[in-house]
């Protein structure tokens, strides 16, 4: 395994054969397993243990597979992890279904240990690099920013808590600044651009691309108000190709050419920030002092 420790999985199965046959081959790959019999015990094991990934059967009594996904979902500690089914059934229906509740793969059985390994694989090498790439490019680029700029603006206030949608809201804060689309969201989560933007749409009320343009307004605020560099430098700098691009897009958010924006915004705030003439009154001229004051 690529990761720096062994990682903890959730097996969800009723079938005990089947449930064994995947604890021990999974074991002797390295991982280490925790297995339940169905979905109720699922749930609770997933919210106990908070596993690195969870493969669950669909058809199982009492609860399905379905349900304990949707459960997960609803559940902050356990929004995030991913989720791989496991089905009897290949029906682009049930497909669709489990990848509306935020499933990240589907396995059809009978599959092999090996193709159950190999979709493990895939999806906590994709978490592990989205995280050293969160953590990499946020903390590079919060540097490069004016001190105001880091303060003032944090992904919890611009960003709507919804757990499901924290992946998609946690690459857009650590890549807002270059220049990524739709598609580079809906590749980095593991889902196709119609349906990330189906599904964010949903949630939010807005679209994928709506939240990019978002953030950066909000990083372009603190740079055009505090710093001194020019509007070109800064469209560079938030991910644009030309300053004309963020101008237009600007514009269309903030109802004024940023230009505009930032001489009102910077004069407001040196008025702000002036310091009144002290006056010295005991002085036998300080009539003459005060009429300099006010020249």
């Amino acid at each position: 395994m690529s990761q720096e420790s062994a990682k903890t999985i959730l097996i969800i199965e009723d079938d005990a054969t089947t449930r064994n046959l995947y604890v021990r081959g999974l074991e002797a790959e390295g991982f280490h397993i925790i297995d339940a019999e169905n979905g109720l015990v699922g749930i609770q094991k997933a919210q106990t243990y908070l596993p690195d990934l969870v493969v669950c059967d669909i058809v199982m009594p009492d609860m399905d597979g379905y349900s304990v996904l949707h459960q997960m979902r609803q559940d902050p500690l356990t929004a995030i992890i991913p989720f791989i089914f496991l089905t009897g059934s290949d029906h682009k229906l049930d497909v669709r279904k489990g990848m509306e509740l935020g499933a990240d793969d589907y396995l059809t059985k009978p599959s092999t240990l090996e193709q159950l390994l190999k979709a493990i694989a895939i999806r906590l090498e994709r978490q592990f690099l989205l995280r050293c790439c969160y953590g990499n490019q946020s903390h590079q680029f919060t540097e490069s920013l004016p001190p105001a700029t880091t303060s003032s603006v944090t992904a919890e206030s611009i960003f709507p808590a919804i757990p499901q949608l924290k992946e998609v809201f946690d690459y857009i804060e650590a890549n807002y600044h270059r220049g990524i689309t739709l598609s580079n969201v809906a590749e980095a989560v593991g889902y196709s651009p119609a349906y990330l933007t189906s599904r964010v749409k949903k949630k939010t009320d807005q679209t994928v691309n709506g939240w990019i343009v978002k953030r950066r307004m909000a990083a372009a605020r603190p740079l055009l108000r505090d710093s001194d560099q020019t509007i070109e430098q800064i469209a560079i700098k938030l991910g644009y190709q030309n300053a004309c691009h963020f101008s237009r897009q600007f514009r269309q958010h903030h109802g004024i050419p940023p230009k505009i924006w930032r001489n009102q915004n910077q004069r407001s705030q040196v008025f702000s920030h002036e310091k009144p003439q002290v006056i010295n009154t005991t002085h036998p001229q300080s009539e003459k002092y005060a009429l300099l004051g006010r020249g």
